[in-house]
């Protein structure tokens, strides 16, 4: 996977689980039905280990099985809830593996054309094959169904009997797989799109492995603060797209329909007033549950039971600003202030994605503050991620580019997941994602913030053409709540469609994503030799003032170009307003850029 090598664990996994998969297809007289091990869901980084691929016995149709595979020799349900699981190996609870294969079944229904309209034909089983029943039976006190079904070491028998009434000895399995293969994508139910549903109506996405973990885990504390005078906080940390604000959304409309008092609360306006928009669009009372960080400055101690603090690494040193009233000015840290209104507080944060002096949301500051107080907190860690195609190679790369991890850049390797991308000017990434646009698919432009802004034109007057690249200007995003010639309001910049006539900063984009992503590079970062630099005096953000250290300037400019560079869901183009910088982009990404259709 791009130089990354597997695990000793994955490797291990392969060397033991797949010949005993192999053997049971062999002994039910199966070796013609298509084995796809590893097989990536779309626009997801989650790999089910194995999907076979044959036609119904009965039926003649294609039919799939989903097979989850496991060298675990015992474990047992966790005693708070069933579909979470415990083992030796880890501290913290883990997913029931015939919970972990059935959303893998769902979530392939949901984004793989091949199966959306028929999905009977997809089945999934959890194959334990080191295990006796006595390690694990106590597994399947979760409900089972025809997605979700376990087999151990003693059943192999059984395990032989259930793939020989989904899969036919008679018919090779190939065309079948092909036809899986060949699945058109389901677009991605991207966040704002459907967060009215989501809210109301619940299993609009379907949360996998470790989201359904924290999903879990905040739901059981929650009843555990019903049944007894408990409180305990909850942090969630992942990359950009690993699906924060999903799970954030899942758990708000499950509350919401439980009639749970909670609340979802961010530090972004854009993000708030987007939220606001779409999931309220038909009911006032949805709208009133998207909050600001600073909302809470003379609440009562927990007079919620939980409050979703979404985007946390947005959360600042304290929630007074010049305009607050002396009489709310308490001098209360925010995080202190976020922790003691709700009994379940939940944080859902990405420690890269600190972009401005002052915010203070990290793991540490979170747990050091719990600690104080006396509370337990428990922390989920989110891996797989959605955005970027999907594709953990992309994420690394950025992040390898940037600095932000160790080994320096490295030359992007395609895969067929994201595509990515260099302009020679702004001109070409402009018209390249403008035929993006014609053909159906959502584009915006983002840069670093190296130009000045203007004020805000009257109604009717022109945008002021602000990002000036020789003879291409364009205006930024507007900063106001209401639309001025033709442009959308600041908070609806990336959801309108409206939005692609202007240039968004990282305040604007951070939080959302949208198709095809143009990144311009400013002056503010430059390649230079062998390193990066910073060049603070070419930042024209307002909120790096002359006491801000050169090392806080230098990783929140970091930052901010990861943010902007990670908002795309199916590609990448980026340009750099310095030639010895374009030069080094050239050397690590190759692609060539063409208009033809883009296929996905």
């Amino acid at each position: 996977m791009h130089g990354h090598r597997p695990s000793a664990a994955e490797v291990r996994s392969w060397e033991r689980s797949i010949p005993a998969l192999v053997a049971a297809l062999n002994d039910a007289g199966l070796g013609d039905v298509e084995v796809m091990l590893e097989y990536a869901l779309p626009l997801n980084s989650k790999r089910a280990d194995a999907v076979l691929a044959g036609v119904h016995p009965a039926t003649g149709e294609p039919s799939y099985v989903v097979v989850e595979l496991k060298q675990w020799s015992q474990a047992e349900p966790d005693e708070d809830d069933p579909t979470l699981c415990r083992i030796d190996a880890y501290t913290h609870p883990v997913l029931n593996p015939i919970e972990q294969v059935r959303r893998y079944c769902e979530y392939l229904v949901n984004f793989n054309g091949a199966v959306a309209g028929h999905p009977s034909r997809v089945s999934g089983v959890a194959y334990l094959h080191n295990a006796t029943e006595f390690g694990v039976g106590g597994l399947r006190a979760v409900e089972l169904d025809d997605r979700g079904q376990m087999f151990t070491r003693e059943r192999r028998g059984e395990f032989i009997d259930y793939l020989r009434t989904k899969l036919s000895d008679k018919v090779p399995g190939a065309r079948a797989a092909d036809e899986l293969q060949a699945g058109r994508t389901v677009p991605s139910k991207q966040l704002m799109s459907v967060a009215a549903q989501e809210v109301r109506e619940r299993e609009q996405f379907v949360l996998l492995d470790e989201q359904q973990v924290a999903y879990r885990m905040v739901l059981n504390a929650v009843r555990k603060a019903k049944q007894s005078d408990h409180k305990e906080v909850v942090i969630v940390t992942g990359g950009p797209g690993t699906g924060k604000s999903v799970i954030a959304l899942s758990l708000l409309g499950e509350l919401y329909r439980q009639g749970v008092p909670a609340l979802h609360a961010t530090g972004s306006q854009s993000f708030t007033k987007t939220m606001r928009k779409v999931a309220g669009t038909r009911k006032r009372e949805v709208q009133d549950l998207f909050k600001y960080f600073n909302s809470f400055m003379t609440a009562e101690k927990n007079s919620l039971d939980v409050l979703i603090c979404d985007e946390a690494h947005r959360i600042r040193e304290t929630s007074a600003h010049r305009y607050t009233p002396a009489a709310h000015r308490t001098g209360k840290r925010q995080i202190d202030e976020l922790i003691d209104v709700a009994r379940v507080p939940v944080f859902l944060l990405d420690e890269h994605q600190v972009v401005r002096p002052g915010e203070m949301g990290t793991v540490e500051d979170i747990k050091a503050a719990a600690v104080a107080k006396g509370l337990e907190c428990h922390v989920v860690p989110l891996e797989s991620q959605f955005r970027c195609g999907g594709s953990d190679a992309y994420l690394r790369w950025v992040v390898r580019l940037l600095g932000l991890e160790a080994g320096g850049p490295v030359v992007w390797e395609p895969d067929d997941r994201m595509q990515l991308l260099v302009a020679d000017s702004p001109q070409e990434m402009e018209a390249f994602l403008q035929a993006r646009r014609a053909q159906g698919y959502g584009a915006r432009i983002s840069a670093g913030y190296c130009w000045p802004w203007s004020k805000e034109p009257k109604p009717g007057d022109p945008l002021p053409a602000d990002v000036v690249i020789g003879d291409w200007a364009r205006p930024w995003n507007l900063r106001g709540d209401r639309s001025v010639s033709g442009a959308p309001p600041s908070a609806l910049w990336a959801t309108d469609p409206a939005g692609f006539g202007q240039v968004g900063c990282v305040y604007t984009a951070q939080g959302f994503e949208y198709d095809w992503s143009g990144v311009i590079i400013g002056p503010d970062l430059v390649w230079r030799g062998d390193r990066w630099i910073t060049d603070r005096t070419k930042s024209k953000d307002p909120v790096f003032k002359k006491s801000t250290p050169d090392d806080d300037v230098d990783r929140l400019i970091r930052n901010t170009y990861k943010v902007l560079l990670t908002r795309g869901m199916i590609g990448t183009i980026v340009y750099s307003t310095d030639p010895e910088t374009q030069q080094k982009l050239r050397e690590l990404v190759n692609s060539s850029l063409d208009r033809r259709p883009v296929t996905v």
